[in-house]
């Protein structure tokens, strides 16, 4: 496939021109949470591995390889009906607006905010005839910080951030955020549409933590990200398309978006993708069922139908994102060769530079700073 051919990528925005225009926006979501009948009864309950009509499908865009999803449909009789979101507070907020997915996609932060809900069904991995090959082989998923034992999450990639930028405009950066101060890349720049990855920019700088909630420290994060502001040309999640049409220089990115990019470039050296030595944000996305999901035998199955190995294989290839996985490590280290700092592994999420929740308090301050810097 050509990279022409991937107008959506992982992360990328569902809206016309991918990129957020620079201005004011919603800076956040409300979680309904807690109280819900049907998530303790999703609790107790395990579920039936069985087709139990189609598969509703709820993640970002271009994330499955369209091959796994046809295999998936053939083999079972039926059919993956997809729906994507743009953000995780835009996820939540079909959730709590009655929408029904019979699988979804929480990164670390937000999977256990919807555990700590009652909004996900438990996940018996005896059920699961290829999770062995996660839990058996990646100790870190076993019990993670998010998901206490993995009780209703299997992990699905790991990824981490930092900066992607085109080489024969810019030459060699030298490995901090301040690079995105780059004079020579001035209206050129962009940011992730992601309110913690872009407080974190800040937060790093300044050797603070990570998702501070403190005020004194957000005002020092925001004066800081309002002078990138008149650098920006924009605020966008499509790291891929943005660096490939020319219309970024320089952009804050995922490091599995950027392998994907580099793989399938027709000359890679146009580009390249740094860890800041301040610090690489790190994630992980899970597989996860809602606990009012139609289907949740037709989701335990395309959970197992995914962690196949061949299938592990073709998707890590299709994404560029590792998925922990026993036996598809060598598929994932040939993808990066070239690439080596896009390079992840579960070692890198031991460094827990996760995202966290943090209290209704420290939420609301995120929330202001993020509206700020946004506003300009």
């Amino acid at each position: 496939m050509s990279p022409e051919a991937r107008s959506l990528t992982r992360r990328s925005l569902l809206r016309a021109g991918t990129a957020t225009a620079l201005g004011l926006t919603a800076a956040g979501c409300g979680f309904a949470s807690g109280g819900d009948p049907a998530g303790k009864e999703a609790e107790d309950k395990p579920i039936d591995v069985k087709v139990d009509g189609d598969l509703v499908y709820f993640n970002w865009a271009d994330f499955v390889d369209p091959a796994v999803f046809a295999g998936f449909e053939k083999e079972y009789g039926v059919k993956v009906v997809q729906s994507n979101y743009d953000s995780m507070e835009g996820m939540v907020a079909k959730l709590n607006a009655g929408n029904r997915y019979d699988i979804i996609f929480p990164t670390a932060k937000w999977a256990e905010r919807l555990t700590q809900g009652g909004r996900l069904h438990r996940i018996d991995h005896t059920r699961l005839r290829n999770a062995e090959a996660v839990f058996g082989g990646y100790d870190y998923f076993a019990d993670p910080w998010y998901d206490p034992r993995s009780r209703h999450t299997v992990p699905f990639t790991m990824y981490k951030t930092g900066i992607g930028w085109r080489r024969d405009r810019l030459g060699d950066l030298t490995g901090s955020w301040n690079d995105l101060w780059n004079e020579k890349a001035k209206g050129k720049v962009f940011v992730l549409d992601d309110r913690d990855e872009v407080l974190g920019i800040g937060a790093l700088k300044h050797g603070l933590g990570l998702t501070t909630g403190d005020p004194d420290d957000l005002e020092r994060v925001t004066d800081t990200l309002r002078s990138l502001r008149p650098r920006l040309r924009g605020f966008s999640s499509d790291s891929y398309n943005n660096l490939l049409n020319g219309n970024a220089d320089m952009t804050q990115a995922w490091s599995g978006d950027m392998a994907a990019m580099l793989a399938q470039a027709k000359d890679p050296s146009v580009f390249g993708f740094q860890v800041a030595r301040e610090g690489a944000p790190v994630n992980s996305d899970c597989y996860a069922i809602p606990a009012d999901a139609p289907h949740p035998g037709t989701a335990m199955l395309f959970i197992d139908y995914m962690l196949r190995p061949e299938n592990v294989r073709r998707n890590i290839e299709y994404i560029g994102y590792p998925m922990p996985v026993r036996g598809s490590e060598d598929t994932y280290a040939a993808l990066v060769e070239p690439f080596p700092q896009c390079q992840v592994s579960t070692d890198d999420l031991k460094d827990d530079l996760f995202y966290r929740n943090g209290t209704a308090r420290d939420e609301k301050a995120r929330d202001a700073a993020w509206t700020d810097v946004k506003a300009g």
